[in-house]
């Protein structure tokens, strides 16, 4: 449109409305957000907290095709997580990795032929490239007699990947930012009402209550366990759907096996327990399934979870395990698409449907509202895909599919080898230790050359704050990924905060507010 004058409206007034508002931040939000303005399409996001600070940081840090949905005849959604493995893989090979499991067999719980025929599906269903197929595992020839009861002397290995699910997130954020789109962190979408063929929305700056004024064609509602508060906060919608939501936890250890590969345990409630190694030298064990009827925000790890997640690590192995042996631990809560059918919270759905509302019959043609219910970190590319199929009749000149291919940012790596890339890395930084030039390279791939730039020594990187924690990379976070607080440094971005102590952590809050007090 044009108007009088050489400047063009602000993105989002009337005069020039936003084509996509996404509410959200989580992976399902900036999957859409990204794959749309890869389309063509103007988009701005809204995220009331953190990226990924809700359920999408909270997972077990896994791409996977989901073994025992299989049990309830989920075939198109195992296919396609299934597929989206070898997708990461490629696109994001500095986030992912192939991880070995081991299905440890427990003769009262699942037979070795239902097992058997679960894995020649899982094998054959989507297709491998770069992931190896099963096959039968003799534990006592791995580890002779001292890792695992007497019982249990044979398994079935097979694979699956392994991700780093808060950076998936924001690498997907920052891939939409370059491409176009607006990313407000710590911004609610308070509320919203049609006005002709378009949205008239209210964003709320969540810390100074400063509002704006948006002008929207469509709305993507992609709030997790918050999408009915979203539905409600918009004026003249309701929704027929609704999400269960389901607790899962997860505690943090320190690692008691040899080798590389993971753990997957039957629990007496026909549930699959995780063990995984998690970075050099720890576990991470999960999940729990618990109904939960709190608000998301208040969700907490408790005990019973805790002691449940215990008693199955100490009826498998030798090495017995209590509440003392926990470092850390973290819950999230899932919010699976209810079909009310009375289901057990292990047995509903992990797919994810739409609710598209298109306004009142007989109104004309109104602004949508596209909803979505349920999805799993796995199929979140699928899910953005699918969500913008329904909103392709609103915008008839919207590209095609592009994302199955595209690198995220930092994957850019040739072949997608990360050991052959990794030892490249390290011969360009010479002077760095190899565990700070891994980190580095896990974390950011090929960005890893703009934040290292001019940075030649440990004495280059500035502040040391303990562990691998360095000012250089504090400055990074805080410059390119909207880290505004340690927790987003610490807990999402990175890891660091597993590896530090609390003197530690105070001095990057010192750090922290010097930095707000320059701004």
């Amino acid at each position: 449109m044009s108007v009088s004058g050489s400047q063009t409206p602000k993105i989002g007034s009337k005069e020039n409305p936003v084509d996509l508002l996404v509410a959200g931040g989580g992976i399902n939000g900036v999957g859409v957000a990204r794959d749309a303005v890869g389309r063509g399409l103007s988009v701005i996001l809204c995220e009331k907290d953190d990226l990924s600070e809700g359920t999408s940081s909270r997972s077990g840090k896994y791409i996977h095709g989901g073994l025992r949905y299989l049990e309830y005849y989920e075939f198109r959604l195992v296919r396609e997580a299934l597929i989206e493995r070898e997708v990461v893989l490629n696109v994001a090979p500095h986030l992912s990795k192939p991880l070995r499991l081991i299905l440890v067999h427990s003769p009262e719980q699942r037979p070795r032929w239902l097992i058997r025929l679960g894995l020649f599906l899982y094998d054959h269903l989507g297709g491998r490239k770069r992931i190896p197929g099963s096959k039968g595992a003799d534990l006592k020839a791995e580890w002779g007699n001292t890792l695992l009861r007497p019982t249990f002397d044979k398994g079935f290995a097979y694979w699956d990947v392994w991700i780093d699910d808060a950076r998936l997130v924001v690498l997907n954020a920052i891939d939409a930012a370059r491409r176009g789109a607006e990313i407000l962190t710590r911004t609610a979408l308070s509320a919203a009402e049609r006005d002709g063929d378009l949205w008239r929305t209210t964003l709320q700056d969540t810390r100074s209550g400063a509002e704006r004024t948006v002008y929207a064609r469509a709305i993507f509602n992609g709030a997790g366990p918050w999408v009915e508060k979203v539905i409600t906060s918009i004026d003249g919608t309701a929704s027929k759907s609704s999400v269960r939501l389901v607790k899962g936890s997860h505690i943090i250890m320190r690692k008691w096996w040899d080798g590389e590969n993971g753990f997957v345990l039957q629990a007496p409630d026909k549930r699959l327990i995780f063990v995984n190694p998690y970075f050099d030298d720890l576990a991470l064990v999960g999940t729990t399934d618990v109904p939960f009827n709190g608000r998301p925000e208040d969700v907490r790890v408790d005990q019973g979870e805790i002691d449940y997640l215990l008693d199955i690590l100490n009826s498998y192995f030798l090495r017995q395990h209590g509440s003392s042996d926990v470092l850390h631990a973290y819950s999230g809560v899932r919010p699976l698409f209810d079909d009310d059918d009375g289901k057990s919270a292990s047995a509903v759905t992990r797919d994810y449907t739409f609710e598209l509302d298109e306004g009142r019959k007989g109104a004309g043609r109104q602004a949508p509202l596209l909803s979505a219910f349920g999805g799993k970190l796995t199929t979140y590319r699928k899910l953005a895909e699918h969500a913008l199929e329904r909103l392709a009749p609103f915008f008839p000149k919207m590209g095609p599919a592009w994302t199955d291919n595209a690198p995220l940012p930092g994957g850019d790596i040739p072949d997608a080898n990360m050991n052959v890339w990794l030892a490249s890395l390290q011969s360009a930084f010479p002077e760095l230790p190899p565990d700070l030039v891994r980190h580095y390279g896990r974390c950011y791939g090929t960005a890893t050359f703009d934040l290292l730039s001019g940075a030649h020594s440990l004495a280059d990187l500035g502040t040391h704050f303990g562990g691998l924690f360095y000012e250089i990379e504090a400055r990074w976070l805080t410059d390119n990924e909207w880290a505004q607080t340690t927790e987003d440094m610490l807990v999402r971005r990175t890891k660091h905060g597993l590896f530090l102590n609390e003197t530690e952590k105070a001095s990057i809050e010192a750090w922290m507010t010097r930095r707000r007090g320059a701004a």
